[in-house]
């Protein structure tokens, strides 16, 4: 062989070799011995160990067989999870869509092998490519729980079900003869804009709004000028779950966006509650598992994030929290979630939910997230 053919092919082997070495240090090839410990943060209710009801726990088994100890951070909004994950000492997050991909921009989560994962088979196929955790063909996290956002409401009040969103949206009597003002409620963080903006893309379909994330400067003024309208009718912006279920307990809120997780824990108090998803829609969120870039137990984080997506596992968080589970086989033969679960909890909207995810300016086209937090803010302070 000539020497310039072996240098040839020597330059080849380096090469190969080099990005065999890169692919390996992007992404994990085997799985080790748990660390002893697991640090998620998580929306409250996703992470359960027994302690709020002995039958809902999925963690005590996972530490029995894997020796990895779960402490949970409960995090209330995306925004407060994206700072938790800035300021690091956590492996975990259960981030939604609109905090998903700020994480991955920010460098804060690393991509995933699902390779490593064998339960990534029962993944929902609707789910396995999500543009919230998928970026360039890289994972980055295993999907979760998902669901619409609902309208909550309380059947003394409403002896029907409302159709609209316009019961929190526009100062109105009631059916109790009633005015709305000071008995409803908003969410807590930026993201409900896109809420008030599917509400106008339905009601005033002249300002030709296609995707509520996606705001030009004219539809984006509309949408702010209705918020600011709401805030004279609003009891309170909600982002922690118990203090809104106390609200409707306690202090006359009748309608308001909610989760599942509220509908179902206030329906086992025997309150006057029951939810709806009206005629214009609704968003609602996606979330995945993914892990830090820095993560100080990734053997630990993949064998959660395997464990996570076990039918078991999934039906049962489902049951809890009143989310759809992100594998379709979970809504059969759990005890917890029965076989109508996943249908109440809104298994066949999938395709009529606006999913969370952060809006992007696309070269100046649209508004950006910066000024809807910005803004969002001065609204809930009465600005």
């Amino acid at each position: 062989m000539s020497s310039r053919k072996t240098l040839l092919l020597s330059a080849i082997t380096t090469a190969l070799l080099a990005s065999a070495g890169v692919q390996a240090a992007g992404l994990p090839q085997a799985i080790g011995a748990g660390e002893g410990q697991l640090d998620i943060v998580a929306w409250p209710g996703y992470i359960e160990n027994g302690s709020s009801d002995k039958a809902y726990d999925w963690v005590t088994g996972f530490e029995q067989e894997t020796g990895c100890k779960v402490n949970v951070k409960t995090a209330a909004t995306s925004d407060e999870m994206v700072s938790l994950m800035a300021k690091g000492g956590y492996d975990l997050v259960t981030a939604s869509g609109d905090a998903s991909l700020r994480l991955i921009a920010g460098k804060r989560v690393q991509p995933i092998n699902t390779a490593l994962i064998p339960n990534w088979k029962n993944v929902d196929e609707r789910l396995q490519n999500g543009a919230w955790h998928t970026v360039d063909g890289q994972h980055y996290g295993t999907p979760y729980q998902w669901g619409p956002n609902v309208l909550m409401y309380n059947t003394n009040t409403f002896k029907e079900a409302p159709t609209s969103w316009s019961v929190v949206f526009e100062e109105q009597t009631l059916p109790d003869g009633k005015s709305n003002k000071g008995r409803v409620q908003a969410y807590d963080g930026p993201i409900y804009i896109a809420d008030a903006a599917l509400y106008l893309k339905a009601t005033q379909p002249a300002l030709g709004i296609q995707d509520p994330y996606l705001l030009n400067e004219e539809q984006y003024a509309a949408v702010l000028s209705l918020l600011r309208k709401q805030h004279a009718l609003t009891h309170r912006y909600w982002h922690d779950a118990t203090v809104q279920m106390s609200d409707f307990k306690n202090e006359g809120v009748v309608a308001s966006g909610s989760w599942k997780y509220q509908v179902n824990a206030l329906q086992l108090e025997k309150q006057p509650i029951s939810s709806t998803v009206p005629k214009e829609g609704a968003t609602g969120w996606a979330d995945t598992t993914m892990l830090h870039a820095d993560s100080k137990h990734p053997n630990c984080a993949y064998k959660w994030m395997n464990w996570s997506l076990q039918p078991k596992v999934q039906g049962d968080v489902s049951a809890w929290f009143g989310s759809v589970p992100a594998v379709p086989a979970a809504c059969k033969g759990n005890a917890l979630l029965t076989d109508e679960g996943c249908k109440a909890n809104g298994f066949d909207d999938f395709a009529a939910i606006a999913f969370w995810k952060t809006p992007q300016a696309e070269g100046g086209k649209y508004v950006p997230y910066s000024r809807w937090t910005q803004d969002y803010i001065a609204i809930m302070g009465g600005r």
